[in-house]
């Protein structure tokens, strides 16, 4: 069988799946760590007696083995890995034995790993080649953004435990990894366990406070790049503007229908009223018409309509942080000086600060759940109204017409 040319379509195959089958969360199970594996497989398979068929089997179980990340689960991504290899090789015509050869050495590099060939010892040391390596540090952080993206959380320090415990109990198979990378991968563990002992020693000289729920920003790891404050800074603003921006849609949208309205009613009194004398059927459709105008004008009046709170707070209320010092209604008839104070320890307060940017959205977005609702039924109102107020009036004028009577001159004049 040429082989040759088995490598190039397996080698494409799995590049165009990881292409179509892109996942975003990937960040370390990538087509990069696929990439980096099947080149160290050449690597340690090239200092030991390989035949071509053997190095088919590992350079396939190398593409293969981490293509489950790409449709299931990390812990079933091996079995899967298996299955969409299966699959393939069949479709080619690939012997029986080659398959499951292909199969055993994915299988293999599942925890917990017992190779017992020396094919399947190649492909796991090639998996976890990085370990030994000056990379693993950058290979640690994407592996670690990897579960955050996964699972939406992670807590650093768990993180980096359970990497020295798998560091602890991982081994290098082969001869030929062992003299290379045992060095250096002793090195490795030594650093994260400094680190993890550094980073557990800052969270507990860390000020005291509540943070089961993140109530407490005080407690917040000293972030040293600054990129997390800029993160949660740039969250708050966007989102305070995203909600001034949906507040200035709302007005603008019951200024319309104020503006609507007040024209009909103008109409109505103005021009209708004055004709109801001479035809009186028009009187319903015209009440109609006016209660529904007169009635999205109030809602929508509702809806804008502000509200003011007392405009003043006591010491106490800045100890307890129970005034937000952000929204001008808590201070506007408080003195400068008592702001200025306030405001200040506010400042200093990284609890108490992001605490009164989350109340200010908060709030923001109560009052928008209040503008939108009736709104929406001024709205209704306005739309349901209006096709009743028409119907109204086509059935008034429709029956006024049918009881006019007909006289003989009318009837005389007809051109029949």
């Amino acid at each position: 069988m040429e082989y040759e040319n088995l490598y190039k379509k397996v080698e494409k195959y799995v590049n165009d799946l990881f292409l179509k089958l892109e996942d975003p969360t990937l960040a370390f199970h990538s087509l990069r760590h696929t990439q980096q594996v099947v080149n160290r497989t050449k690597e340690i398979a090239a200092h030991y007696t390989v035949s071509e068929k053997e190095m088919f089997i590992l350079y396939s179980a190398a593409w293969f083995h981490d293509t489950g990340h790409l449709i299931t689960e990390p812990k079933k991504h091996e079995d899967m890995s298996v299955e969409m290899m299966k699959k393939y090789m069949a479709e080619h015509s690939i012997e029986p034995e080659v398959i499951e050869n292909i199969a055993q050495c994915i299988l293999a590099t599942k925890a917990p790993r017992n190779p017992t060939t020396l094919l399947q010892q190649i492909i796991c040391d090639a998996d976890t080649y990085h370990l030994g390596t000056e990379e693993f540090k950058n290979t640690n952080k994407k592996a670690m953004e990897e579960q955050k993206l996964k699972t939406g959380q992670l807590d650093k320090t768990d993180f980096n435990k359970g990497t020295l415990e798998m560091l602890e109990h991982h081994q290098f198979y082969t001869t030929y990894c062992k003299e290379l990378l045992e060095g250096q991968k002793e090195k490795n563990m030594k650093k994260l366990k400094k680190k993890t002992i550094d980073f557990e020693d800052e969270n507990k000289n860390a000020p005291v406070g509540v943070s089961d729920g993140g109530e407490n920003l005080n407690n917040m790891v000293k972030d040293k790049t600054g990129l997390m404050s800029k993160g949660i800074q740039t969250m708050l603003r966007l989102a305070s503007e995203n909600h001034l921006k949906l507040s200035e849609m709302a007005d603008h949208k019951a200024n319309i229908l104020i503006s609507v309205n007040s024209i009909i009613i103008s109409v109505i009194l103005s021009v209708l009223l004055r004709k109801l004398a001479d035809e009186p059927y028009l009187t319903i459709p015209s009440v109609i018409f006016l209660t529904v105008a007169v009635s999205t004008i109030v809602i929508s009046i509702l809806a804008t309509r502000p509200k003011i709170s007392g405009g003043t707070f006591t010491h106490q209320d800045v100890t307890d942080k129970k005034t937000n010092l952000l929204f001008f209604g808590n201070f506007h008839r408080a003195s400068f000086q008592d702001y200025n104070v306030a405001m200040r320890n506010m400042m200093v307060d990284a609890d108490y600060l992001y605490g009164s940017l989350i109340k200010d959205i908060y709030h923001l977005g109560v009052v928008l759940g209040k503008k939108y609702r009736l709104i929406r039924l001024a709205y209704n109102i306005f739309m349901i109204g209006i096709i009743v107020s028409v119907i109204a009036f086509a059935i008034a004028v429709m029956l006024n017409h049918s009881s006019v009577p007909v006289t003989p001159t009318e009837s005389s004049d007809s051109p029949l």
